[in-house]
């Protein structure tokens, strides 16, 4: 059996320890106490150094807690060390966590289903319909309220028999560990957790979104919080300073740009139809009609991808008795096109030919396209339809 010193003491990350067990050649090892926090409850397993090799994982087998290490421990008697930084900022997350989803209930009744903690971000689930930008800012504000008020954050335990007011029930007996933030939350938990609210930091709510039928909402803590308000800050920074503006004018010129920006691509698209109605008709001229009066058109380009020829496609269908043949070398790319009098569905004409060199694609009696495994399957499928 493993005492778990983080029940007694969250902030203890120093302990001397006595082996009691190892497996995997010495890399799987259980103590007599540990201070390491195993994987439970949603919250991710310290990491640190036992007898200065470093613990990869900490895993919970009820009675004990198995060390699993990176290297073989040969030594009976160790001193474990548990990573500050980690430690400090999991205890920031799920203090928060306890927080934020004793919020929601308080101002809206809305009840936590799931929590789950990364190294990135905490989520939790909320029984809720959906969740408006008024009410996430008035949970946040609320949420740091509390933190400013420094709350006192307790730890007892109870029987779970006798054990009143809890946000949520335990189907556990016996002896529970008690969360409590005064005067807003008590719950069963057994993570690891600050004794203040204020040590929280600050609670930040990020993505909102449904999640089956919950709506899951991603916040930040503490040390967390203060990272991306940081990069925000200096994102936005770098975004005004290239504009020669100050970060409120931001949101009028950025849709400012928007509208140039899609202004300046309907005016190319519009130049990039013209362009290939010229070139069309220049293909047409060129083109010697054939002995039923449909004149096959050629166009090839070493980049730039079927989109890039669909203008001419469209230009060519617009003409008389025409099929246009156009290819692009990089990726491998073809596009068959018809005009409607010249007796060619060009969506079955290049699906067969497509099958005769491994290659894939479809589409309609007047436009077509598909890509080939390489160049020479290209070109073969050229020449076929360019023979008939």
């Amino acid at each position: 059996m493993t005492t778990r010193l983080y029940y007694q003491d969250a902030t203890l990350l120093e302990f001397e320890a006595t082996v009691l067990d190892r497996a995997d050649d010495g890399r799987r090892v259980y103590l007599d106490r540990s201070a390491f926090y195993p994987t439970s409850g949603g919250q991710p397993n310290d990491t640190g150094t036992l007898a200065g090799i470093r613990v990869l994982d900490v895993v919970d087998e009820e009675e004990r807690i198995a060390h699993l290490l990176a290297e073989p421990l040969t030594t009976d008697q160790v001193h474990g060390q548990v990573d500050r930084a980690r430690r400090r900022d999991f205890m920031e997350q799920h203090t928060g966590q306890h927080l934020l989803s004793a919020v929601f209930e308080e101002l809206f009744g809305w009840r936590t289903m799931s929590v789950h903690f990364t190294t990135e971000s905490a989520t939790i689930d909320l029984a809720a319909g959906a969740i408006s930008a008024g009410q996430a800012q008035q949970a946040e504000t609320r949420a740091n309220q509390v933190v400013r008020e420094n709350r006192p954050v307790t730890v007892t335990s109870e029987d779970a028999a006798t054990a009143t007011g809890l946000r949520k029930g335990s189907d556990r007996r016996g002896m529970l560990r008690i969360i409590t933030i005064a005067d807003l939350d008590r719950s069963a938990c057994g993570g690891t957790h600050v004794g203040l609210t204020g040590e929280i930091g600050s609670i930040q709510l990020r993505k909102i979104e449904k999640a089956k039928q919950l709506i899951r909402v991603e916040f930040l803590c503490g040390g967390r919080a203060v990272t991306a308000a940081r990069f925000g800050y200096d994102l936005l920074a770098e975004l005004a300073g290239s504009r020669s503006a100050a970060i409120p004018d931001l949101p009028a010129l950025l849709e400012k740009e928007r509208g140039e920006f899609k202004a300046a691509g309907a005016a190319r698209r519009e130049l990039e139809q013209q362009v290939a109605k010229y070139r069309a008709a220049e293909l047409h001229a060129a083109a010697v009609p054939n002995s039923a009066g449909v004149r096959w058109l050629v166009d090839r380009r070493s980049t730039g991808g079927a989109e890039a020829l669909r203008p001419l496609a469209q230009a060519v269908t617009q003409l008389a008795r025409a099929v246009l043949v156009a290819t692009v070398d990089q990726p491998p790319t073809i596009l068959l096109a018809s005009t409607a009098d010249s007796g060619v569905d060009a969506g079955e004409l290049l699906k067969a030919g497509l099958l005769e060199v491994g290659g894939r694609g479809g589409g309609s009696p007047r436009v077509a396209q598909g890509s080939v495994p390489d160049q020479a399957a290209l070109a073969r499928l050229t020449a076929r339809l360019l023979d008939g």
